[in-house]
């Protein structure tokens, strides 16, 4: 999973994508201190995994990975190559979802490009160099799927269908919103749109109003509408305490989040709403050799998921050995969980679940 962290200059972006990877990005309070991407590399802590880890002692041990990219911000005219512009929107099309960070504080000591904290103004640049850049995709898809039906009548619905997506992006909408049939949305995702990308709206708060709660932050609110009625997500979350937190050694970590009152840190409540978001799961392989976490879209049928170790698997699949997690936690062994006939035979049909537990047998 990649998930590019984007935003205004100077709303928190930098500061977050240090904390949750340890990274090193410079952050300093002047616009366009990040010019090329940084890229983290960060594990998915599982508790499930551990347990596997302890249970095995494998020689290798492999969790699920999160890429986070933290990209230059954005300023007005951005689709027109202001600022970073172009450079910015093509890293964009390389992630899976968005992280938007949104300023949600007022703090005079902090620049901000636009003068002011205004969340709602602060998303809609953003959306709306996104929407332009979409525009100009979706003009040329337009002209080429027009060209080729005077070979192939079949391009003319193409063609209908993706003006008026575009029609709909000239009212300002983002292609999300746009409402159409499971077919024509297949046709649409080819086209890598931009605002086609799930967001996580990131509401960074200061100190004060992240600890003592933050219900009756005006400008939080104004973000969890907006999210609401996109169907995107909300993250509360303070990009400082975060850094505070990174620094921390392991052992001191989890008292300072029991001090703040929170059970988590922002890391793993981005981790968890991004799977949410992308509707992703886990499954689980152990053995001597190594303990590993594999993810997966909900809905995913077992041999599909075995193609995601090797396409052999996916090919010769002849069965899938599963026991939940929780019932191997609570057996203790392998050996006791077949004893109690936990263990079951699923074939070709069986849709994986989060936390099972899986050998696949396979014959190419």
């Amino acid at each position: 999973m990649k998930l590019g962290i984007v935003g205004l200059p100077n709303v928190g972006k930098s500061t977050l994508f240090n904390a949750i990877t340890n990274a090193g990005a410079e952050s300093a309070n002047y616009p366009f201190c990040t010019i090329e991407p940084n890229v983290g590399m960060v594990s998915v802590p599982d508790e499930r995994l551990d347990f596997l880890a302890e249970m095995y002692a494998p020689k290798k041990y492999t969790p699920a990975v999160i890429e986070f990219v933290d990209i230059a911000g954005l300023v007005k005219g951005a689709s027109k190559g202001e600022g970073l512009g172009n450079k910015f929107l093509s890293n964009i099309r390389m992630t899976d979802a968005i992280v938007h960070v949104v300023r949600c504080f007022d703090d005079s000591n902090i620049i901000h490009v636009e003068g002011s904290t205004d969340p709602l103004r602060d998303i809609e640049t953003i959306d709306l160099e996104l929407i332009m850049a979409d525009m100009e995709m979706v003009e040329r898809r337009i002209d080429k799927a027009k060209k080729a039906a005077k070979g192939d009548k079949k391009y003319l619905h193409e063609a209908e269908v993706l003006e008026q997506l575009l029609e709909h992006l000239n009212n300002g909408k983002n292609a999300r919103s746009y409402d159409c049939s499971p077919e024509d949305k297949e046709l649409i995702s080819e086209s890598e749109l931009l605002t086609l990308k799930p967001v996580i709206y990131a509401a960074n708060l200061d100190e004060k109003t992240f600890a003592g709660g933050y219900d009756d932050n005006t400008y939080y609110n104004s973000v969890l509408e907006h999210a609401k009625a996109e169907g995107s997500l909300v993250l509360p979350i303070c990009a400082k305490v975060e850094q505070e937190i990174a620094e921390l050694p392991d052992e001191e970590k989890e008292m300072f989040l029991e001090e703040l009152g929170i059970s988590e840190s922002g890391l793993d409540r981005l981790i968890k709403c991004s799977y949410s978001l992308l509707g992703l799961i886990s499954y689980l392989t152990a053995g001597p050799d190594e303990v590993r976490a594999w993810t997966i879209t909900k809905g995913t049928k077992a041999p599909q998921a075995a193609g995601k170790i090797h396409t052999d698997f996916e090919r010769g699949f002849i069965r899938a050995e599963i026991v939940a997690f929780e019932d191997l936690k609570a057996c203790g062994s392998m050996t006791a969980a077949k004893e109690k006939g936990l263990v079951r035979s699923e074939g070709k049909e069986y849709v994986m679940h989060d936390g099972d537990v899986t050998l696949f047998r396979f014959n190419v």
